[in-house]
């Protein structure tokens, strides 16, 4: 994982990488048995190096994420049964809960701007907060990321982005998106690479509900 160590461990992870499998796992049942009457977009192989940022995120910190949420919103305290039901009543790709500071969002960098107004408020309050915005490879290769990073880095904005790399564009290989890769990593950006056995949506099973 690149440049996280720069970024101090604050607090012990709230969950354990089996917790957060058995929590998939559990929607995973519902959504196969037709109860969950919306889009799941599941979460698998990244438990490890979530848990390692996480660790980095302080209670208070603002954390935005993509349509894919879940272990996000559980490692930075959202209520994991209202979490739960939150997917059971089909909104698992628009996970928000004020109480935690968390917000996510199913439109591809949709949650950049948010999150930047945020960390601009922060600083303008001069409070004692961070914004951790968590991208895919997809959003990172987009303009809007990098109009983003300069604004927030220029004036010195409370945000850090974390890239979680799984190297498809929601069902396209990112390479074949754009015809190859030309992607320096700020020194700032935390990146990682991943691979889940999920596809962009659902379990890969048809579901009739």
């Amino acid at each position: 994982m690149k440049n996280l160590k720069q970024y101090p461990i604050v607090k012990d992870s709230l969950y354990t990488e089996s917790e957060l499998i058995e929590f998939e796992d559990s929607v995973i049942k519902e959504w196969e048995g037709g109860k969950i009457r919306g889009p799941i977009h599941l979460s698998n192989g990244n438990e490890k190096q979530l848990i390692e940022v996480f660790k980095r995120i302080k209670q208070d910190d603002w954390v935005f994420s993509t349509w894919r949420s879940h272990y996000h919103a559980l490692l930075h305290g959202v209520d994991k049964q209202w979490l739960f039901d939150y997917i059971l009543d089909g909104r698992s790709i628009s996970v928000v809960n004020k109480e935690n500071n968390f917000y996510s969002s199913a439109i591809v960098t949709g949650i950049l701007p948010i999150a930047l107004g945020v960390a601009k408020s922060i600083k303008l309050k001069n409070e004692d907060k961070t914004v951790w915005c968590f991208i895919g490879d997809m959003t990172f290769e987009t303009g809007l990321f990098y109009e983003v990073h300069k604004y927030a880095r220029n004036f010195d904005l409370p945000i850090r982005f974390v890239v979680e790399d799984n190297g498809v564009s929601t069902n396209t290989p990112t390479s074949d998106t754009w015809n190859g890769l030309q992607r320096n990593i700020p020194k700032d950006v935390i990146y990682y690479k991943y691979k889940s056995k999920y596809p962009h949506y659902g379990t890969g099973k048809w579901v009739v509900f």
